[in-house]
């Protein structure tokens, strides 16, 4: 019985969220909701405008560390194997890596937006 009561909420409550979304639709358009971009470039202009190198910078820096969380996350599961040595040592030297890096990249002025 919970189980059907359960479905039958989700069911309704979905539904009723479907529903709202297809009648309440935003009627006044304007000319910048019309537009292609509502990011505040100028859709009539050149497309093949040059981006600065350190918006790739930071994702490259933000791709490294959020891998480095992904292969830190399984480290409270591996603290409880047999070989704890092997895996400490290796989660210390991951993250001194990672550190070192981050310090290179500090040094040479790489985490500096201007120029």
């Amino acid at each position: 019985m919970n189980l059907v009561l359960a479905i039958l909420t989700n069911t309704l409550l979905a539904s009723l969220l479907v529903v709202i979304a297809f009648w309440l639709p935003q009627t006044n358009i304007y000319s910048e909701k019309a537009s292609p971009y509502e990011c505040g470039f100028d859709p009539m202009g050149s497309a093949r405008l040059p981006f600065s190198m350190k918006f790739f910078l930071v994702a490259i820096t933000f791709l490294l560390f959020d891998l480095e969380i992904a292969l830190l996350l399984p480290l409270p599961w591996a603290s409880q194997s047999n070989d704890l040595g092997t895996v400490l040592t290796m989660a210390l030297f991951l993250i001194s890596l990672l550190a070192v890096s981050l310090a290179y990249e500090w040094s040479q002025k790489g985490l500096e937006w201007t120029e």
